[in-house]
């Protein structure tokens, strides 16, 4: 049995034929010798191929485990008193239904940038130490998240609260289709519990903003006029060791015509911090020239609900219940500690799931 697609039901995004032409002419360019005099490029005909892989190689595996439940099917027609064979046809089918699951979600991914890195920014609202607590209380999910995806994070800057929790925090997440999984999680968090800050025991809300931004291409010209930039030092106030701390490393970055501020304080190198806090800039500002242009179809097809302060997304409620739902999905759980233990696959798989049904 050959099939052309690794998924039809989904409309077919990844064409197989196409990506194994694809493998095969990346596997041709690493074959020269030359391939590693130009690094910055080779490593992204590396990225890319192994993106193709994680796509084939699977793909391939599913394809023989559907031959063979072929195979045991034509057979249980000859022998249908087979127990042994009908207890063996129903495990492939299993694995096969599970297969086909995986790759059939991984057509929801098929965005522009939803390959690429991404970049998490936290910003508690209204509300004092409340809600910076709160906002390290994502920060935490977000990194046991990533963690248990087997990507990898760096805190490009983390900004303390003066009594408990972060006024802000940007994590950069390396991994294929990070950018794809995170953008589920774009938009105002609430939390209702019992407040440990307040003596006399009472319930809070509190809210915190999270934006997700892909990173980009080089390819993609965003236009930055170094005129238009205010750029600061300052020393680190992360760990990271005594040098760290007292040196002005750290970089932040105003972009003037927008207002869009970024810092990075995780290396050692002002050099290195400022290349990263630029890389973030340009997310920043292409996020914006895209809430542009939606505000202008707005304005003629009519203002959709703002995303602000009171237009959560998720709510997180502690007390007097256990239960966190997903506004957008309905999708609900009461085992809240996993949730903000980074156990979150459950409301991004089924935004993907909805959001593309939605576009088809």
């Amino acid at each position: 049995m050959r099939l052309k697609y690794a998924w039809t039901n989904s409309g077919g995004i990844f064409d197989y034929a196409e990506k194994l032409k694809r493998q095969e002419k990346l596997e041709k360019k690493m074959s020269s010798l030359t391939f590693w005099d130009d690094k910055e490029n080779a490593q992204k005909i590396v990225n890319e191929l192994s993106g193709c892989r994680n796509i084939i190689v699977p793909f391939v595996k599913l394809e023989a485990q559907i031959n063979d439940f072929i195979a045991l099917s034509e057979l249980l027609e000859e022998d249908e008193d087979s127990a042994e064979m009908q207890e063996e046809a129903d495990q492939t089918w299993k694995i096969v239904d599970s297969q086909l699951q995986k790759l059939e979600f991984i057509s929801f991914l098929g965005g522009e940038f939803d390959k690429n890195n991404a970049i998490i920014t936290l910003h508690p609202g209204s509300g004092g130490t409340e809600s910076c607590d709160w906002a390290s209380m994502l920060y935490r999910m977000y990194l046991r998240w990533v963690e248990q995806k087997g990507f990898h994070a760096q805190i490009v800057d983390q900004q303390s609260g003066e009594v408990a929790g972060i006024k802000s925090a940007t994590i950069y997440v390396t991994g294929e289709f990070a950018y794809g999984y995170l953008k589920a999680e774009k938009g105002v968090h609430r939390l209702v519990r019992i407040s440990p800050f307040d003596s006399n025991k009472r319930r809070h809300t509190s809210f915190a903003a999270v934006e997700i931004s892909p990173e980009l291409d080089e390819g993609i010209e965003i236009d930055i006029d170094e005129k238009d930039l205010k750029v600061d030092t300052f020393r680190s106030s992360g760990a990271g060791g005594q040098h760290v701390n007292t040196t002005d490393s750290a970089i932040r970055i105003t972009h003037i015509p927008s207002g869009v501020v970024v810092a990075c304080q995780a290396e050692r190198s002002q050099h290195k911090n400022r290349a990263t806090a630029m890389k973030v800039l340009r997310s920043k500002l292409y996020e914006k020239q895209l809430a542009n242009i939606e505000e202008q179809k707005e304005n003629i097809v009519g203002p959709k609900e703002e995303n602000a302060w009171g237009s959560q997304i998720r709510s997180y409620v502690l007390h007097p219940y256990q239960m966190v739902k997903d506004l957008r999905t309905n999708v609900e759980t009461s085992d809240t500690n996993a949730v903000l233990d980074g156990k979150i696959d459950l409301f991004i798989e089924e935004f993907l799931k909805t959001n593309f049904k939605e576009k088809k």
